[in-house]
């Protein structure tokens, strides 16, 4: 299971950096995982071909490269981990709340 080379700090809705809500990208050989911890953010390609929303249980991948960028919805926690190779998305969904 590959490791995170590194990750950014825990974001919200109003520390997400602008630069991350515009278009940008991961450099070469670099694999990306957006992980929503709480809340819901867009998640956009360059190529609008791929519109998603990223939940707790849907954290979104990011290929060596691509152009990307993510849309506030409401409130949001989120952090971005970074991979030297292909990471696995089960290893970064957040369990569902059971309802008791």
């Amino acid at each position: 299971m590959p490791v995170p080379s590194h990750s950014t700090s825990v974001f919200n809705e109003t520390t997400l950096p602008a630069a991350l809500r515009g278009e940008h990208r991961t450099k070469a050989g670099v694999w990306g995982v957006i992980q929503v911890i709480e809340g819901e953010l867009g998640y956009s390609l360059v190529n609008g071909d791929d519109e998603t929303i990223l939940t707790p249980e849907n954290p979104g991948l990011i290929l060596p490269e691509q152009t990307h960028w993510v849309e506030l919805i409401g409130p949001v926690r989120v952090q971005v981990h970074f991979y030297d190779e292909r990471p696995d998305l089960s290893d970064h969904h957040m369990p569902t709340a059971v309802a008791a």
